[in-house]
């Protein structure tokens, strides 16, 4: 079986990784190429491109590396189609995708989006070129097939993966002692993205807020995980901008779970890593910040939804606190976390909720992902 497979940034990088390493469980015979990162590499995957080009947020971002994106798309379609895969899986990066999906599917290979775009968010229009550019759509989030059923796209909910992965973490006192941490300390992850770009906006803000905390809670630990080298130094640059506090700081190559789950509360950058702490059931403050020139664009962008957190969307209320560009400032940030390290109360409530969205998502994705694929593939 010849896979192709593109996953555009670190969360799809995993969910790929954990698909493809249950292709191997069943003993399935494959080869599998495309563009995924060291997760995807370490189950036998061929990244043809560095996924990083694939990982940018940001409108001005996105077109100050168009033109290499385009070259990349372009010289992909014309690689896959003279590989002639049995099947393409898109793993999230609808703007990537979609297009190559539509372009493979016309030369007569069959295609998946696994990860569906947020078309209930934004952009409903793109159900159109979503059911003109694939077979069948994954769907990680329940609520998402009725969208799909009603423009009769063939869909599947396949649950998420992190729910999965997540349910056989160690608890928070088993993972404190295993990085050495005093259970009397409040601890506290700061997450601010995957990306350069993002860790480039979002590091000097949270470095300050951790500035003021520690003003308030003198024993408090600040753990900081971050996916690269690169997002390390950028980390460390703002940090050096606040010497003084420096020793409240363990920085890590990775282990964000480790971390979360070691932590009585969050910071984190809108995306994926929202959704992991409430799988872990950490109590949280959502934030995120992008360049004046994005932040303008992004005000006009017409969303049908109150949050973008994905614990609140799920929810489908106000959950977790959301602080978003100009109220992403230290004093509002520090704030917010210094009320939930004091309210017990709220950070059991949350905990509550976090365990019902974490019951709704645990349905074995891997495996019915790979189910999808092969009735797909099946003779009919």
């Amino acid at each position: 079986m010849k896979l192709a497979i593109v996953a555009g940034e670190t969360s799809g990088d995993t969910i790929g990784a954990d698909f493809l390493r249950e292709m191997h469980l069943r003993s399935l015979k494959f080869e599998a190429l495309g563009i995924g990162g060291s997760r995807m590499q370490s189950q036998g995957f061929k990244s043809l491109y560095d996924m990083e080009k694939l990982s940018i947020r940001g409108y001005v971002e996105v077109l100050q590396s168009l033109p290499e994106l385009l070259l990349i798309r372009s010289r992909l379609k014309r690689q896959l189609i003279e590989y002639q895969p049995d099947i393409f899986i898109g793993i999230d990066a609808p703007d990537f995708n979609l297009h190559l999906e539509f372009l493979l599917k016309k030369n007569g290979i069959k295609t998946i989006q696994y990860v569906s775009p947020s078309i209930w968010a934004w952009r409903k229009n793109r159900i159109k070129k979503i059911g003109k550019s694939v077979d069948k759509v994954l769907t990680l989030f329940p609520f998402e097939n009725k969208i799909y059923e009603k423009y009769e796209i063939p869909v599947s909910f396949v649950g998420h993966p992190l729910a999965d992965s997540l349910s056989t973490t160690a608890p928070n006192y088993v993972m404190r002692k295993e990085l050495e941490l005093n259970n009397c300390n409040p601890v506290v992850s700061l997450l601010p993205g995957s990306r350069q770009s993002e860790v480039e906006q979002l590091a000097p803000v949270m470095v300050a807020a951790a500035d003021i905390l520690v003003s308030q809670f003198p024993e408090i630990i600040f753990l900081v995980p971050l996916v690269s080298s690169e997002t390390i130094n950028v980390f460390d640059n703002a940090l050096n901008q606040h010497k003084k506090i420096k020793k409240h700081f363990r920085i890590m190559h990775g282990h964000s779970t480790e971390a979360l789950s070691s932590s009585d509360v969050a910071l984190i950058a809108s995306g994926t890593a929202t959704l992991e702490a409430a799988l872990l059931g950490v109590p949280m403050v959502i934030t995120y910040k992008m360049p004046k020139i994005s932040e303008w664009i992004m005000r006009f962008k017409k969303t049908d939804l109150p949050y973008v957190g994905l614990p609140n969307i799920l929810s489908n209320s106000y959950i977790v606190p959301e602080l978003l560009l100009e109220e992403a400032n230290s004093e509002n940030l520090s704030c917010a976390l210094y009320n939930l390290l004091n309210d017990n109360v709220v950070r059991n409530r949350l905990r509550e909720k976090f365990d019902k969205i974490a019951l709704s998502l645990k349905k074995n994705a891997s495996a019915r992902a790979v189910d999808s694929v092969l009735d797909l593939l099946a003779p009919k």
